[in-house]
């Protein structure tokens, strides 16, 4: 039995499933219960809904599923508070970034967990989550959890999830990032900030979508849109030269990984 669920942290990533899961009917909202000292609009939605918010200590007994969403500063406070009210049989599921299983699982009494490094773009359904648990019970419940809400991946090694973490879980600020310096290049060009902001915005956002819809290659999307000698290829051999994307991302992702290894220390 999975529900009922109870979320413990519904900040931006917590609300986002919060979201995700209301949006396609995943779970009724009487099975979510929640437990944050400043809930967000997510989870004031999940209780106008009928999702018990900050009710008694002696209610989270109930929960057959505990999310821990907490940030990964303040996760041992968090199961110290409320692992003694738990029911001996739940599953922990973890999203903190960079705390390995077998820590979370002596701090929530030996319960069974499942680590999961999700994005939020779960809130509309188009999410993606790495998922590891040892337990088959575990991993069943973290699937039973994000399949509503997008795409999974199961890991092989819970030492991966810290590659995971930096290729998928931080990724989308990497778009963001990229789109914000496309819009300053644009302007720099001479366009509006408002064109700008408009080219570069539903051009990616196209891109994304013809890159799902096609199942092509992104190499070979590339090369479509790449002519011998043209503009492209002038600006590609700036972004795929020797200090361009390929190293710097390299660089990004391992200062990510270094990161994930330093919060579970």
């Amino acid at each position: 039995m999975i529900t009922p669920i109870l979320m413990l942290g519904a900040g931006r990533m917590g609300g986002a499933m919060l979201e995700g899961w209301r949006a396609a009917g995943a779970f009724a909202a009487s099975d979510i219960i929640i437990r944050d000292p400043q809930p967000g609009p997510a989870a004031l939605a999940a209780e106008a809904a009928g999702a018990l918010l900050n009710p008694a200590d002696s209610e989270l007994a109930r929960a057959r599923t505990v999310v821990l969403a907490v940030k990964p500063q303040v996760w041992r406070e968090a199961a110290a508070e409320f692992a003694p009210w738990l029911h001996a049989d739940a599953v922990v599921v973890s999203i903190a970034a960079g705390v390995a299983s077998p820590d979370i699982c002596k701090a929530f009494g030996g319960r069974c967990v499942a680590r999961v490094m999700p994005t939020t773009a779960a809130a509309i359904g188009q999410g993606t989550a790495s998922l590891y648990a040892d337990d088959p019970a575990a991993l069943a419940r973290a699937h039973a959890l994000f399949e509503p809400l997008g795409a999974v991946v199961d890991l092989t090694d819970e030492a991966l999830m810290h590659a995971a973490t930096a290729v998928s879980g931080s990724a989308p600020a990497y778009l963001y990032a990229f789109i914000e310096a496309l819009e300053a290049a644009g302007a720099a060009a001479g366009l509006s900030p408002r064109d700008a902001q408009r080219l570069a915005r539903s051009t990616l956002t196209g891109a994304a979508a013809l890159l799902a819809r096609s199942g092509e290659e992104p190499a070979e999307l590339r090369r479509q849109v790449t002519s011998p000698g043209g503009t492209t290829e002038a600006a590609l051999n700036v972004l795929l030269g020797d200090t361009g994307l390929p190293p710097l991302l390299r660089e990004a992702v391992s200062a990510a990984v270094r990161r994930s290894r330093a919060l579970g220390a």
